[in-house]
Formats: C-alpha cells, sequence, structure tokens
C-alpha cells in the first residue's frame, strides 16, 4: 500500500492555525482514495519549539503521548513532524500483520493523527494536548456495514488462476457463474464470495502459494452457493467451494458447500452438544428454509474421517430420514478418491454425477459399513 501525504498544503494549514491531513493512497489494482482528517484548533498553533521544551518543568510532549497511550496507540519513538506506521490495536494489521495504522505528531508536539487504512478497520482519530479528553476526537472502528467487492479489494479472475482451476476442470463458465474472485493486493490468492439473493454476504480467501484461508471479517456464515438451492426438492451438500464448482461441472446445480469445512469428530454421540457447537451449524438454518422444503438431501463431503463426522453432524441436524450417502469409488486396492473435485479430475463428470444419482439412504449406508 502506497501513502503520499500533501505536505505544502499541510504546512500552510498549519501556518493558519488548522491541520488539515490529506492522505492520498492507491492499491495494486490502480483503485485511487482520498482521505481527509480536519481538527480546527481554537487557538493559533503556537510557533515550533523543540522537542526537549520544558513547560513548568516536564516536557511538553509528554501530555500528549499519555493520551495517545490511553487510547491504545504505542508509538514508542516517533519523532515530531514525521509518519510512522504502526500495528492497528483495533485489528491488529489484520489477516496480513501489516503496519496498516498512519501514526503522526505535528512538529511542534500539539497534534497526533492517526487512521487505519486496514480496509476491514478503518479507525482514525486525534488527540490534542492544550484540550480535555471531551474535545478530542477519537472515532469507533469504521466496519463496513455491507460487503462488496470494492470494500473487500476483489477483482476479475486473472489467468495464473483461471490456470489453476482449468487443471483442476473447472472452466471460465463456471467460476463467472459463482462469481469467484481474486484478490487484488495478491494475484495467488482466491476469493470465493457468498452471497445471498445476490449480494455478498461474505467471503472466503484461499492463497494457492501455501494453502492458507481465512474468511472476511464480520461476514455471515452461510452455505456457499445459498442462491442456488431456492428451487427444487433434491439438494447436494459438499465440505469445501471447489467440491460445489465441480458438482457444477457435472451438470448438479442445486448444490451448496458448508462455510468452514468439517469437525475433527462427531459432537453428538452421548452427550448434548454445547453451544459453541450447535453455533459452528447454524447455518442450517441460517438458509432461508431453503433446506427445510427438501425431500433428498445428499450428502457428499470428503472421504476421510472428518468427512465421515461432517456427514453425521448433518444427518443428525437435518435429519436421517431423508439424507442420502455418496460413496467415493476406490482409487487403488488401499484408497479412494477423497471428494468431487479429485473424483472431476481422474474420471470425469459423467461418473461424477453418477456417483451422486446412486448415493444410498443415510441409514442404512451407515448400518452396512
Amino acid at each position: 500500500m502506497i501513502l503520499r501525504c500533501c505536505l505544502h498544503q499541510q504546512q500552510q494549514l498549519l501556518r493558519s492555525g488548522s491541520l488539515f491531513q490529506t492522505w492520498n493512497y492507491s492499491t495494486r489494482n490502480s483503485h485511487r482514495f482520498r482521505v481527509f482528517l480536519f481538527i480546527q484548533h481554537q487557538q493559533q498553533f503556537s510557533p515550533i519549539k523543540s522537542s526537549s521544551a520544558k513547560v513548568n518543568g516536564e516536557e511538553e510532549g509528554n501530555g500528549l503521548k499519555q493520551k495517545v497511550v490511553n487510547v491504545g496507540i504505542n508509538y514508542g519513538s516517533c519523532n515530531p513532524g514525521e509518519y510512522e506506521y504502526l500495528i492497528c490495536p483495533m485489528c491488529k494489521g489484520g489477516q496480513s500483520k501489516e503496519r496498516s495504522l498512519s501514526f503522526h505528531i505535528t512538529q511542534n508536539e500539539k497534534v497526533a493523527i492517526w487512521r487505519c487504512f486496514n480496509f476491514e478497520c478503518g479507525w482514525a482519530g486525534h488527540v490534542l494536548a492544550d484540550v480535555g479528553p471531551a474535545e478530542d476526537g477519537v472515532n469507533k472502528v469504521n466496519i463496513p456495514k455491507q460487503l462488496s467487492e470494492e470494500t473487500l479489494g476483489l477483482e476479475p479472475l486473472g489467468d495464473e488462476l483461471i490456470d489453476y482451476f482449468s487443471k483442476r476442470m473447472i472452466s471460465v463458465e463456471t467460476l463467472h457463474k459463482n462469481a469467484v474472485m481474486q484478490m487484488a493486493d495478491d494475484k495467488n490468492v482466491i476469493a470465493y464470495t457468498y452471497r445471498r439473493n445476490g449480494e455478498i454476504v461474505s467471503c472466503k480467501f484461499r492463497s494457492v502459494t501455501n494453502r492458507k484461508f481465512w474468511q472476511a471479517k464480520h461476514g455471515k456464515r452461510i452455505l456457499y452457493g445459498l442462491d442456488d438451492i431456492k428451487e427444487g426438492n433434491d439438494i447436494v451438500i459438499v465440505e469445501g467451494e471447489i467440491d460445489k464448482l465441480s458438482m457444477e461441472e457435472a451438470g448438479i446445480l442445486n448444490c451448496v458447500s458448508v462455510p468452514d469445512g468439517a469437525p475433527q469428530q462427531v459432537s453428538t454421540i452421548g452427550f448434548l452438544p454445547s453451544k459453541k457447537q450447535e453455533a459452528r451449524f447454524k447455518y442450517l438454518t441460517d438458509c432461508n428454509g431453503h433446506l427445510d422444503k427438501a425431500s433428498r438431501i445428499v450428502l457428499a463431503t470428503d472421504g476421510d474421517g472428518p468427512g465421515q463426522a461432517l456427514a453425521e453432524e448433518l444427518s443428525c441436524r437435518l435429519g436421517k430420514e431423508r439424507c442420502w450417502l455418496v460413496t467415493w469409488p476406490k482409487k487403488d486396492d488401499l484408497s479412494c478418491y477423497k471428494d468431487a473435485n479429485e473424483v472431476l479430475v481422474h474420471l470425469g463428470a459423467e461418473a461424477l454425477r453418477r456417483i451422486v444419482e446412486t448415493a444410498e439412504l443415510y441409514q442404512v449406508k451407515k448400518n452396512s459399513l
């Protein structure tokens, strides 16, 4: 992120008794923003003094520093008149842990101002050395009320990520239909946009370089592809976003993915689940009733232990009598294919479709294992 300050304008306004800070910054996708922070003093700024000047035996900057510390900013040895980039005490630098807080103390040590440029935070404020706390301006964190492609810093997929999906047999048409995007500031990060009635309500990010993933702060936990199950009595549930895209390549459009993967083990055997465990599956009830009307729900979770645990959790909550379970075919004598995308890549779209169509009633299948 590039930050530029209009220093000439600042100096002119400082002489007139007002501080008018202008930050210009741009992101890699060339969108430019301008942020203004205006502070009007009741008195003219005093002439610039040395930072070591003392009033009544105390350093003049000490009162200002204490005010800054009181709001949670620890700026160490920031020199008056210079800009420092710090870890924001509100958002802790976000997922990237970057130094997103631009912090500045005026040359005469009368004013400290700051703004966090993390798009999920936006915390800003100022404190004045010569006034009481009631006249300071410390703003609350500015969380966007509605997520959008702009506030999330998204852009259309580039050639590298399109090639990444192509190797996994996911077409450009399927990517566009599901509004799969990428981070503008990191071309190696996929952005799966979660939408309800066409509006973005959350976003999951996945790096293709280190395989880490994270979700947008303050996003809503809903099923991925929720709008695709508004109609129809048959619904397929998978464990990951790429598996949902794989089902579409096989012509299965009424499919959704859980938002945060599988649990390590089943929580409902022998005891009542805790509130925390129940909260994990709240996305099942926050789906506008789309699951309630389904007469047949096919569980196509991963074939490993956590995937089987997820299938059990889902069937307990949705009703075993209307749940069917897929059986992933053998890969070799020792292992089976793990999920929908692996089947799509190695066996093709028609094979994936047949596997879903031949799923067995959940309770019957579990009893045979």
